[in-house]
């Protein structure tokens, strides 16, 4: 569901949740005990997606402001609590400009469409010493509450983000905010005289079963004002490999936003027989003196690994981006790359595909498994948090990618996708790598160039190589 279809459904749900909120008191109350024993009473709290308002009331704050995107919760919530104010906001584009001791986000970033832009509008609601709790659904639950929903055991929610506690800190972290405490609640949410009580006060805290619980929660602090005003701006190369992708030349320009002090774009062909070369020249003719628009040919060489070389070469602005030519990754969202990487957030920015919902058949069953496998096998390997290995889009600084490429006889020339060739090299760096959260999108011209066995096989071999050169050295 997109933002719109979102707040026509729950309008439709806020006449029935009070009978939802009956049906599972237990749960909702277990939530409530765990948001008392956080809050002291008196503070000035705003509960962002506040719903009917509830939870906010039990606070009993000294100054309570509740927001949420659905017009009819909000009326719900001033019938309710005519004392507290409500208004109808958005949580990724705040028009409330109010500091708060307290902040909640309760069961709310599962229906976010950006939750890297939700956290980052934080800022205009925090002051140092805010804290921010937010409780979410665990990830191993989800077939456990969709089969809930159909029975008609919970109220229907849709399709959310399932995010686990290190993709929430992590999405924290890129927007200036510092986690200060993640734990587990709620073994069992249904209640059962005693069995409940043993299960939840005693079995749930025990190490390891704490991860099966139901809700996972987080407090974190503002660490710096989102670094809008502070980060310095750099010129920036917008890289895009392509073969065969005329479709899709016009909109990775005229969707690539306008970034630091300067920007380029360069396209690196790889013989494409399409008419890609032409649309390219064409559009270097159209947007000349609007748009600095390169092409490079890539010759002979084959692959991606070689292209990004080649165009990496070229470039002479401060960082380097990587765009794949499919589109599959919005180009609007390279701005968060951007961020990430002059806020200090991290050395080596790359993307993940792999927390968002993906649209139909943007990645197949297969691939999903076998990027899930590699994460784990490359975040051993190479020492630092890996969701993704694959996702095309990585960027960093023009001076550590030439201390990559000085370097690069340490691993050899191994890798057709570049990919591995960048990630390894800033692991043997100990430069900071850093994910961004994407919505991959489905591919609307030209083929896949992945061979998912024949590539895999390379992945393999790959991790053969870093195992030797990173673990074993």
């Amino acid at each position: 569901m997109n933002k719109a279809e979102k707040i026509q459904y729950f309008d439709s749900m806020a006449a029935e949740r009070e009978k939802w909120k009956k049906r599972n008191r237990y749960y909702y109350s277990q939530l409530e005990k765990l948001l008392k024993f956080i809050i002291p009473p008196q503070q000035s709290v705003l509960e962002v997606g506040c719903a009917s308002g509830d939870f906010l009331a039990k606070m009993e704050p000294a100054r309570g402001v509740g927001i949420d995107f659905s017009p009819e919760m909000i009326k719900l919530a001033h019938k309710k609590y005519p004392t507290l104010t409500f208004e109808q906001d958005d949580a990724e584009d705040l028009k409330l400009n109010e500091k708060f001791d307290y902040i909640i986000l309760s069961d709310i970033i599962g229906h976010l469409y950006d939750v890297y832009q939700a956290f980052r509008e934080l800022h205009k609601v925090t002051k140092p010493e805010t804290r921010i709790i937010i409780t979410h659904y665990n990830f191993f639950w989800e077939p456990v509450l969709k089969l809930g929903e159909k029975l008609g055991l919970k109220m229907k929610e849709g399709h959310q983000n399932w995010l686990s506690l290190p993709d929430i800190e992590n999405l924290l972290d890129l927007n200036g905010f510092e986690v200060i405490k993640r734990d587990y609640r709620l073994l069992f949410p249904k209640y059962i005289p005693l069995f409940s009580t043993l299960l939840n006060k005693y079995i749930s805290k025990l190490p390891l079963i704490k991860k099966l619980c139901l809700v996972q929660y987080l407090i974190a602090r503002p660490t710096s004002a989102g670094g809008e005003q502070t980060a310095p701006q750099y010129s920036c190369t917008v890289l895009i490999p392509c073969k065969n992708e005329k479709g899709n030349i016009e909109g990775a320009i005229t969707r690539t936003p306008e970034m630091g002090t300067e920007q380029e774009i360069i396209f690196v062909d790889g013989s494409s027989t399409d008419g890609t070369v032409e649309k390219i020249e064409e559009m270097i003719e159209k947007y000349r003196g609007k748009k600095d628009i390169k092409l490079i040919h890539q010759g002979e060489a084959k692959g991606k690994g070689d292209a990004v070389r080649k165009g990496f070469a070229a470039a002479q602005n401060d960082i380097l981006m990587i765009l794949d030519s499919d589109l599959t990754v919005p180009p609007e969202d390279l701005p968060k790359f951007y961020q990430a990487l002059t806020e200090g957030r991290g050395e080596f920015i790359n993307g993940t595909r792999l927390v968002y919902p993906m649209e139909k058949e943007a990645m197949r069953t297969l691939n999903i498994m076998g990027n899930k496998v590699f994460s784990w096998i490359f975040t051993w390997l190479l020492g630092q948090r890996i969701k993704d290995t694959l996702c095309g889009t990585k960027v960093l600084f023009r001076e550590d990618y030439l201390r990559i490429a000085a370097g690069r006889s340490y691993f050899g020339d191994f890798d057709p996708f570049g990919d591995f060739d960048l990630l390894f090299g800033a692991a043997k760096l100990n430069l900071k790598i850093v994910e961004v959260p994407i919505r991959y999108r489905a591919r609307v011209y030209g083929d896949i160039k992945i061979d998912r066995f024949r590539h895999g096989w390379l992945l393999l071999k790959m991790c053969i190589v870093a195992l030797r050169k990173l673990k074993l050295s």
